[in-house]
């Protein structure tokens, strides 16, 4: 009888999915919610993604309708246009010719989700499946530009729009194509584009030379600009593809001319556009036009000069090496470092982060950044060390940088005013500059005053120290006074290393810091917070010691004064300043010493009075930075320090971060703290415990898991009210369930296991067992299943048999391992791990083994024999797979124990197996030990070192419970052979005398063997 087939979901009716879509663009909140949820459902049917993108073709249907099809078809053409189930090819073909149906549409919701689904579509089908795509769109923008540009018609903008669009949207999406076969095809669009774009370009751009005010209100002026625009970006795309491919990869030499040409232009097209768009807005006055058409006009020209200066950065950023190559590049760089210093010439309300500004801070900023880049290029001397002949002038290079320190780098109105505003997030905005410089004045200002300081230290260092010595002593008074000092205090510190030995930074700090720290005028904050960071810098560039009394004193008034001359914002600076310099190289905590009651204090007190989370993350890195500098100084404050703490962790709710900060705050005092860190119990045992309370165990558990491994290093007991034994049951349920990171959890059970593995198996020694043969057969990687035998041989060395050997058969671990041998399909290195376990256990307590063999018989319905088999098989087999001689030496040692048991199923293997593991043995040890003298690898590798064996729990009290597991254990304190001849003994005694044993089980061993046996435990050996 055949199956029944499967039921074939039945096609979806265009009806009831355009009412679901309906429903889905409805402005009723439920309506919505139904129809998403049902629009979900039907969209799983053959079909439904064909008739979705119909209803959003259809000019009939109302426009929120068509945009909510067109948004859902777009979200699900990346993910789902593979699937010949809701894409079977001849509904790709309609889709892919109705996508070109819409270079005419009015919307731009909809014409710019379409540009994204041709662009996705083209991605995986062009030019296989959709060969005529650029055909296509060649034709309806060469049609588009004759009819406008040609026979004057204005229908003919719409199509040219949304061409131009869909071409950029196809374009960006193969130049980032890495694989050979899109950059085939890129480097073919690059071919068949490149030129008939550039005459379009040129014939539509010609229009833009005629703009003047008066023109900049029709229509047609914004239509201009915005279709000049859109061809450039097709034509930018294009070019910086061909200028990486041939500059960076080495290949498509052949358009080397061609973007060589192209950026000789551009460079040309970028200075008169630039120049007549500073000409128009000036002629415009003070206020941006009134109407929104010239206002649409103005930005789309500003857009227009900002995109030259992107193509500009992004070529210079990807090979500075070639830019300065290009034609006319230094010419271009300079063009803009003129408009720079034209901008700083005019009133300072000219420059606005605004379209409608005359300089927009987005234009100077890159033609800052350009001109940063480039001065490598005038460098006096190359890099190859000859002399260069194009070099800045001094007087231009000190124009810079006066222009660049009076202009540029002082605070402005606008910075002032969001200090007041919120001084919090000013500072973790002025934190976060290193990664904003390209897009902010100030920012851009400093690292241009850094790169000349760097290429030019003979004008910029006496510039700056000549200033400096102007300056230094005289004491500011008004606000315009206060900033530029602020802003030659920043210089200084920008160029630090350039200028350690014009300035004397120690003699400033204690004759001229010490007392401006001290000073209440109002405005004199500016200058304070300066200091601050001034100082960090100082000591991280090795400009100044960490070991100054002197810097100490001004940082802790800094931090700690709320009086007339300072503010949140020079106290938050003075926190980030402080760690700066506790983790310097040459911070000495002797010398800090005396200010770390001060220093702590304040810092806890800043964290809890900051508002914003983000600077109580940053305070909270400076303390910890603090404790753990200090180290066990740190003692007298633990208390202090740790009180706050549970409120600051309520009060952070899913701040996640934040949380982090304070576990790494109780790490830190738990590591310096070290053996008088018992007291924190009370507070690592409930933070960890709710770290893994969803949702904070998905955000927080390797913080929580480094907490507690540290309070475990770092303890003499598990005791305490509470104490760690109480998190023993969550670390064995994360044993059973997070695999991800298993090897973490068993460290931290090792750290159990030494501290006080009787107390730990008295608790739960079932539970224990139980989880590590839940992790090993659940999934835990080879890795990690080596980590937990290795772990699981350590409790046998640490705790009595008594406490866990019942538990190895009730939880099911010691079958686990026994199957595990039996089948031998497990990785050698796993099966190798389990032999070394089966050997602890036999070293510690042979009859516990016996049980274990007994009660596993027992429990498969098996003679004990066949129990044995796999077990002796394995340890011989596996032998040849341990390397290191003192893994070697307790599997031999193992073995012997279990010989000395007279188990049948093991002497029967004495004659062979057994008696060659052992001369193997005595042959390596002997080895190990005759050449000490000459051959101390070999020697070191036998017995290495404690130091050598664990070196990650170093300087933790867990280091010398290491240490005293490894020096008694007793592979290392038994001499194997003398081991061997009492087992043999015993063996003899079990089978009834040494006759009983020879006549069963060595009458067909090798003399020779046996000799070799004998000679070796009674000390005759050659």
């Amino acid at each position: 009888m055949a199956p029944p087939s499967q039921a074939q979901p039945q096609p979806v009716s265009p009806e009831e999915l355009y009412n679901v879509v309906c429903g889905a663009a409805s402005q009723n909140p439920s309506e919505v919610q139904v129809s998403t949820h049902r629009l979900k459902d039907l969209l799983e049917r053959p079909g439904a993604y064909d008739i979705l993108h119909e209803i959003a073709a259809q000019k009939t249907v109302p426009l929120q309708v068509r945009q909510q099809a067109m948004i859902q078809f777009k979200n699900a053409t990346s993910g789902h246009w593979r699937s010949r189930k809701n894409f079977p090819p001849e509904i790709k073909d309609r889709i892919r010719a109705r996508t070109l149906s819409f270079l005419d549409e009015t919307d731009d919701i909809i014409a710019e989700c379409n540009a994204l689904v041709v662009a996705k579509i083209a991605r995986m089908d062009y030019p296989v499946a959709w060969g005529n795509l650029m055909s296509h769109l060649g034709g309806a923008i060469n049609s588009s530009v004759d009819a406008r540009y040609t026979n004057g018609d204005p229908n003919a903008t719409l199509v040219l729009r949304r061409s131009l669009q869909v071409l950029n949207a196809v374009l960006k999406e193969y130049a980032g194509f890495k694989m050979l076969t899109g950059v085939k095809t890129m480097g073919k669009l690059v071919e068949d584009l490149r030129l008939p774009l550039q005459a379009h370009y040129a014939r539509i751009s010609s229009s833009l030379s005629s703009i003047a005010p008066a023109s900049l209100s029709q229509l047609r002026t914004a239509e201009d600009l915005l279709l000049t625009h859109l061809t450039f970006k097709c034509l930018v795309k294009l070019a910086f593809w061909a200028y990486h491919r041939y500059t960076c990869c080495r290949d498509y030499q052949e358009f080397a001319p061609w973007v060589q040409d192209f950026f000789q232009n551009a460079a040309v097209q970028l200075q008169a556009l630039s120049e007549m768009r500073i000409g128009l807005v000036s002629a415009l006055g003070a206020g941006p036009p009134a109407d929104a058409v010239s206002q649409r006009a103005l930005d789309l020209l500003t857009r227009h000069v900002r995109v030259f200066g992107k193509l500009f950065r992004r070529m210079q950023r990807d090979n500075p090496a070639h830019f300065v190559t290009l034609p006319v590049c230094g010419d271009l760089v300079l063009y803009y470092w003129s408009k720079v210093v034209q901008a700083t010439a005019g009133p300072s309300e000219q420059i606005a982060d605004s379209a409608l500004a005359v300089f927009p801070v987005r234009f100077l900023v890159q033609g800052m950044a350009l001109f940063r880049d480039s001065l490598a290029q005038w460098a006096p001397v190359k890099k190859d060390g000859s002399t260069n002949d194009r070099v800045l002038t001094k007087e231009f290079v000190e124009d810079a940088v006066k222009i660049l320190v009076t202009r540029f780098i002082p605070l402005n109105p606008t910075d002032l005013e969001e200090w007041m505003a919120d001084p919090e997030e000013w500072v973790n905005t002025e934190e976060k500059e290193n990664d904003q410089w390209e897009y902010e004045l100030r920012p851009c200002g400093e690292r241009v005053l850094m790169t000349l300081a760097s290429q030019y230290p003979q004008y910029v260092q006496p510039l700056i120290q000549t200033t400096f010595n102007n300056l230094v002593g005289q004491r500011a008074i008004d606000l315009p006074a206060i900033i530029q000092k602020e802003a030659l205090y920043c210089a200084v510190g920008r160029c630090a290393i350039r200028l350690k030995g014009a300035i004397p930074f120690k003699d400033w700090l204690e004759s001229s810091l010490m007392a401006e720290a001290q000073e209440t005028h109002p405005s004199y904050p500016i200058v304070k917070r300066r200091i601050a960071w001034l100082l960090g810098k100082l000591v991280a560039d090795e400009c100044l010691t960490a070991n100054n009394p002197i810097l100490w004193q001004v940082l802790v008034h800094l931090l700690r004064d709320q009086g007339p001359g300072s503010d949140a914002v020079v106290r938050l600076t003075a926190a980030i300043a402080i760690r700066e310099c506790v983790d310097s190289l040459n911070f000495d905590a002797n010398t800090f010493a005396p200010f770390l009651p001060q220093v702590v204090t304040s810092l806890v007190q800043l964290t809890a009075e900051a508002d914003s989370l983000e600077a109580k993350r940053r305070i909270n890195d400076s303390l910890n930075t603090v404790i753990e500098r200090a180290e066990s100084r740190i003692v007298p404050l633990i208390r202090m320090v740790a009180e706050p703490i549970p409120q600051l962790w309520t009060a952070a709710e899913e701040d996640w971060l934040f949380k982090a900060c304070l576990l790494g705050t109780v790490q830190k005092l738990v590591e310096s703290a070290k053996e008088n860190a018992n007291s924190l119990s009370a507070l690592v045992v409930p933070l960890v415990r709710e770290c893994f309370i969803p949702p904070a165990s998905i955000q927080l558990d390797q913080d929580a898991f480094a907490l507690w491994q540290s309070a475990l290093r770092n303890t003499n007991t598990i005791e305490g009210s509470p104490g760690l034994v109480e998190l023993v049951p969550l670390i064995i349920q994360q044993l059973s369930s997070n695999f991800e990171l298993l090897g973490t959890v068993v460290h931290i059970l090792e750290s159990y296991f030494l501290l006080d593995a009787p107390r730990i198996l008295q608790v739960a020694a079932v539970d224990l067992l139980r989880a590590f043969n839940a992790a090993i057969t659940e999934g835990a990687i080879s890795t990690n299943i080596k980590h937990m035998t290795s772990a699981l041989c350590l409790l046998t060395q640490v705790a009595p048999p008594a406490l866990w050997g019942e538990a190895m058969h009730s939880s099911g671990l010691f079958l686990t391992v026994w199957k595990g041998l039996e089948e031998d399909k497990l990785p050698t290195i796993i099966l190798t791990e389990y032999v070394y376990l089966l050997a602890r256990i036999a070293v510690a307590d042979r009859q516990l083994f016996l049980n274990l063999v007994s009660a596993t018989a027992e429990a498969l319905n098996q003679p004990v024999s066949q129990i044995w088999e796999p077990i002796l098989n394995q340890w011989w087999t596996r032998f040849d797979n341990m390397s290191e001689p003192r893994l070697r030496k307790l599997t031999a040692m193992g073995i012997a124990n279990l010989v000395s048991t007279g188990r049948p199923e093991v002497l029967d293997r004495l004659s062979t197996e057994i008696c060659n593991l052992w001369i193997d043995v005595f042959g390596e040890i002997k080895e190990a030990q005759s050449n000490t003298g000459n051959d101390s690898s070999l020697t070191l590798y036998w017995d290495r070192p404690f130091d050598e064996v664990y070196t990650e729990v170093e300087g933790t009290l867990e280091h010398e419970r290491r240490r005293a597991v490894f020096d008694n254990d007793p592979v290392r304190t038994t001499q194997l052979t003398g081991y061997i001849a009492t087992k043999l003994r015993e063996a003899e005694a079990a089978c009834g005398g040494g006759a009983e044993l020879q006549s069963r089980y060595l009458t067909n061993a090798e003399p020779t063997l046996l000799k070799q046996i004998y000679d070796a435990i009674t000390g005759n050996r050659p």
